[in-house]
């Protein structure tokens, strides 16, 4: 397994990046509000930049949160790269009638992949514990009640990444 510390090493001028502007990155996130732990920023496969703030070290085991979230929507964008589907399609067009709820409502035929990407789907609270007490998770997600217009409410739902 590769290990941090076994990861190659480069300048960031070698990657063609300027060291002034990830200095000046490193300063806004030291003057930023969240906490930040550790920073490594790669280029062409290269570490080109790491930062490390007290107590915490580069070494040190980290627990990540959400993380899932970026690697699922970094898969949706290299699916929409390879023309593989849309934002604009419809969730519901992914799925058989198996998965379908009997009756399917205006805003649930209204939810695209975008608004499962921005957590937008119109439902009042986050999905996760409804699905969560199912293994039917995708014919759960779907028959839940979208209260909202897509695209009109933000709530916070672990479920909409699970549906990506």
């Amino acid at each position: 397994m590769l290990g941090v510390s076994s990861l190659p090493r480069s300048t960031p001028e070698t990657q063609g990046l300027n060291t002034a502007a990830l200095d000046a990155f490193v300063t806004a996130l030291d003057a930023a509000g969240p906490e930040i732990q550790t920073a490594m920023l790669l280029r062409h496969g290269q570490v080109v930049l790491e930062a490390e703030w007290s107590p915490y070290r580069l070494t040190d085991p980290h627990l990540l949160f959400s993380v899932s979230k970026s690697f699922t929507s970094t898969a949706i964008g290299l699916a929409i790269d390879a023309g593989l589907l849309t934002l604009d399609d419809p969730v519901i067009s992914y799925f058989g009638p198996d998965e379908l709820p009997a009756v399917i409502t205006d805003n649930l035929a209204a939810m695209t992949v975008r608004h499962l990407l921005t957590m937008t789907t119109g439902h009042a609270k986050d999905t996760v514990e409804a699905l969560s007490r199912d293994r039917r998770m995708v014919k759960v997600f779907l028959g839940l009640d979208v209260e909202h217009p897509p695209g009109t409410v933000f709530v916070y739902n672990s479920g909409a990444t699970y549906m990506l």
